[in-house]
């Protein structure tokens, strides 16, 4: 969402997540931080429809914020929906339009929560997802909020130092018996996607089944790693020194993901998220 101090400085905030609805506290980053402290107010809309105060500090760019609006909880989202736009990536340099309100999540998005859209996901359509359903193909949601974590760049030599930011997943109980009849039934199993992938790991059973599960996973999968669900991925090509590409790299092997890439590169693929995605089997 754009907004703007008093001053008439522009800022851009970015919605992470809700932290208490009825207090209409948010955790939100920043941009440019240094010109926004606690205690300032944010205003948003060519009239200050909506109002927030800043009330704390919690990261060098997060804020937490605090909306000051009168109306009910449905009021609320319509003015957050009216105000803000969808949050392309920054290498997208363009901004949003309304297209992109469609095309940047999947066609089986359901709940509100990711920071970002589980890419690999976007590559479905209904027709497509009803034609593998008619070839025998079983689909199994998980409930996946992507966080800003994913995406941060791995800045250590040793991977096991790295700590990733915790990411909300829910596994319920029909993904856990489809999953698992086709673990019984030695079926393949393809993840879409490593957040999904990340997901599934974090839920696995000391059997090596799926098991339900709701929460919060700091998973960090890199190389040597035995996964114990998928046997499959789709998967986007994803930055360098990511966690995405390193358990990519875990999953495929460094060498043939390497291979992959360069001669994605070489054909001029679409790399990120509106990209080409990698099948790996």
């Amino acid at each position: 969402m754009d907004a703007k101090k008093k001053t008439g400085a522009k800022i851009e905030v970015f919605l992470l997540r809700e932290l208490n609805k009825p207090n209409r506290l948010w955790d939100v980053i920043v941009d440019p931080a240094r010109k926004i402290r606690v205690g300032n107010k944010l205003y948003f809309g060519e009239e200050d429809e909506l109002v927030a105060e800043v009330i704390d500090n919690t990261t060098s760019r997060g804020r937490t914020i605090r909306f000051l609006f009168d109306g009910d909880d449905a009021a609320f989202r319509m003015m957050l929906e009216k105000l803000g736009e969808t949050p392309l990536p920054k290498y997208i340099k363009r901004k949003p339009d309304e297209t992109d309100k469609e095309r940047y999540q999947t066609v089986y998005a359901k709940h509100e929560g990711a920071v970002a859209a589980p890419t690999a996901g976007m590559h479905f359509s209904r027709e497509l997802i009803k034609r593998l359903e008619i070839i025998g193909v079983k689909f199994a949601e998980v409930t996946l909020h992507t966080g800003l974590g994913t995406f941060r760049p791995i800045e250590v030599e040793d991977l096991s130092k790295h700590k990733m930011d915790a990411e909300y997943f829910k596994v319920d109980e029909y993904a856990t018996q489809v999953v698992n009849k086709a673990i019984v039934e030695k079926r393949n199993i393809c993840s879409v996607g490593t957040t999904t992938m990340r997901a599934l790991e974090s839920a696995v059973t000391a059997q090596g089944l799926l098991k339900p599960e709701e929460g919060w996973t700091n998973l960090f999968v890199h190389p040597p790693y035995k996964f114990s669900i998928a046997n499959s991925l789709i998967t986007n090509f994803h930055l360098p020194k990511t966690s995405l590409l390193i358990m990519t790299c875990a999953f495929a092997g460094y060498d043939l993901t390497m291979h992959a890439y360069q001669t994605a590169i070489k054909e001029k693929y679409r790399f990120f998220s509106y990209g080409d995605a990698l099948l790996i089997l």
